[in-house]
């Protein structure tokens, strides 16, 4: 009988974790599978294959949307997280035959400070819209990766100048939207639906907060039926405090359904790890996310997402730079995020043209598999 090939999925944020969790699902038999999830909880890999290494607790929790969070964690601590870190990748790089990097270059630098080589990087943060890799980023990605899966071909172009195996085989966010069983088109009543992603940091309550206070605004005949797709480690009865809503119990044994937030004129089907059949039954979304944005706009649904006095401008033109028009920003004031929705609602020609130029901008589903078949080489 071969013998099992032992991978190590490496990934650092919710989001990363997601995808990561996606794929350890879908490989064939024949792998033994561990996951360092450098950053939070990793919860996405619950139930789905062991956790090992050091958890890493930042205070931005590794969101860079807000200015100044990168010197934040360092004055708070965040570098005392990077020796435990790299011990154990020093630890991981003979205990496996293969290590699997989920998300931007941070994970391949610590690879390459490990003495790991031959890894397979999946990039989920560069766009081809935004910064183009650095001579530095190349030449550490060209001494430490096997194989680059990038979601942009010029992108991969880029680095298969330089001689290393960069493939474009599609956009791996779109091949791992959660799903689960939980019949949303079953809960639809209204003639337009929204899902909400408040996020999944700590500003989680206080998003969703906003978000309602956005919805309960609207005229009563625009209001549409509302979805809440939680994120691992996001309590309900949280959220539901925060907004004014009461938490109602699950009324199915559907295993996605976590009940729902009613009051103020509102009800919202909440659920957790069923994105797909949420954005399968909504119009568009509310979101403060970040993988999950990315999966609403290539599914076709136009996301508005708002935006605070601190968060970081830069951040939000290169992501407008891929996004276009499909990403609609408002201000984080109630009666501005209302009037947005409220003329988005109104019109559902304007909502099925933005969501045709999102999923045209992300591109489509396809690179899961051209992965699971790299690894098994």
């Amino acid at each position: 009988m071969a013998k099992s090939r032992r991978l190590l999925f490496i990934s650092n944020g919710h989001g990363e974790d997601s995808i990561g969790a996606e794929i350890v699902r879908r490989l064939p038999p024949g792998f033994v599978v561990e996951a360092y999830p450098t950053l939070g909880g990793g919860h996405a890999y619950d139930g789905v294959c062991p956790v090992v290494g050091p958890r890493a607790r930042l205070a931005s929790e590794g969101s860079r949307v807000a200015a100044g969070t990168l010197a934040r964690d360092v004055l708070t601590g965040g570098l005392a997280t990077v020796p435990p870190g790299l011990a154990f990748l020093r630890r991981a790089r003979a205990a496996y035959d293969h290590h699997v990097v989920v998300g931007d270059f941070v994970g391949v630098a610590g690879c390459f400070l490990a003495g790991i080589r031959g890894i397979t990087y999946l990039d989920v943060y560069k766009t081809g819209y935004g910064r183009p890799y650095a001579s530095l980023e190349r030449w550490v990605i060209g001494r430490t990766c096997r194989t680059v899966f990038s979601r942009n071909a010029g992108l991969a172009a880029t680095l298969a100048e330089a001689g290393i195996d960069a493939r474009a085989a599609g956009n791996v966010m779109m091949d791992t939207i959660p799903a689960a069983e939980y019949d949303a088109a079953g809960r639809r009543s209204r003639p337009q639906a929204v899902t909400l992603l408040p996020g999944s940091r700590q500003d989680t309550a206080a998003n969703f907060a906003l978000q309602v206070d956005a919805l309960a605004a609207l005229p009563a005949t625009l209001r549409p039926d509302l979805f809440l797709a939680l994120a691992d480690g996001i309590d309900p009865a949280v959220l539901a405090a925060a907004s004014g809503l009461a938490l109602e119990a699950p009324a199915t044994g559907e295993a996605a359904d976590l009940g729902r937030l009613v009051g103020r004129g509102l009800a919202v089907h909440a659920s957790r790890g069923a994105l797909a059949n949420l954005l399968a039954v909504s119009d568009l979304v509310l979101s403060q996310a970040g993988t999950a944005t990315i999966q609403a706009l290539g599914s076709g649904r136009p996301v508005v997402t708002f935006t605070k006095p601190a968060d970081r401008g830069k951040r939000f033109r290169e992501e407008g730079r891929l996004f276009g028009e499909a990403r609609l920003l408002a201000p984080a004031d109630a009666a501005a995020l209302s009037h947005l929705l409220a003329s988005l609602l109104a019109a559902p020609q304007d909502i099925a043209r933005l969501g045709a130029i999102g999923r045209e901008r992300i591109g489509g589903p396809g690179a899961i598999d051209a992965i699971i078949a790299s690894l098994g080489s």
